[in-house]
């Protein structure tokens, strides 16, 4: 009798042990694949949130031939300005396949040279007045606006998403399922006068 107690005791205890190990692995199953669709999940944010930036980038491309036609019909002196911005401009449409890292740097440049011949339009009073000029200096703003909101909601879902490929465990699951933290570069400000959008509102009546 004590025999057949202790052989159904034993048995008993095999059969938690198991199911307890059989519900651990499910759990780490579970957790695995949670895991995996949360970085999924991340990979994807960054994606569409930089092609929001993109967009915007592209916006502001499409603007400033315009913006340096209309500012060259009254400020000629500004030649080696307007010169310099149309390069940069050019130098960041070919720039469109770089990483995120490469295009922050080319974009910089461009903001920082946009943000000087703002400041420099303060001299021609009859440039503020024009009604084509004071459209575009609008849409630039809202786009600069946009630009450097993107980029923010940008960089935080990047430092998410290199977070998640970082932090343990959860690295391991990043590892098999081939994320990397190489995928994605923050798009940083490299010019301290690319911190603020481009001011770029006047009032038309002023005067130098």
């Amino acid at each position: 009798m004590t025999a057949q107690v202790t052989s159904i005791l034993a048995l008993s205890t095999g059969a938690t042990i198991a199911i307890a190990i059989g519900a651990f692995i499910l759990l780490l199953i579970i957790w695995g694949f949670a895991v995996y669709n949360g970085l999924v999940r991340k990979r994807q944010s960054c994606k569409e949130s930089w092609a929001d930036i993109d967009t915007e980038l592209k916006r502001r491309h499409d603007l400033i031939p315009n913006l340096v036609s209309t500012v060259k019909g009254y400020a000629a002196h500004e030649s080696n300005t307007l010169e310099e911005i149309t390069k940069l401009r050019d130098n960041a449409v070919k720039a469109q396949d770089q990483s995120a890292s490469a295009r922050s740097k080319i974009e910089s440049q461009l903001g920082s040279s946009l943000g000087n011949l703002i400041a420099r339009v303060e001299a021609y009073p009859d440039l503020k007045a024009s009604n084509n000029f004071l459209e575009l200096q609008k849409e630039l703003s809202e786009t600069e606006t946009r630009i450097a909101r993107s980029r923010r909601f940008y960089n935080s879902n990047v430092r998410s998403f290199h977070n998640g490929c970082q932090v343990v465990p959860a690295s391991i699951i990043a590892g098999i399922g081939g994320f990397k933290e190489e995928e994605f570069d923050f798009f940083e400000v490299t010019d301290d006068s690319e911190r603020k959008p481009v001011d770029v509102n006047f009032d038309s009546t002023s005067t130098s």
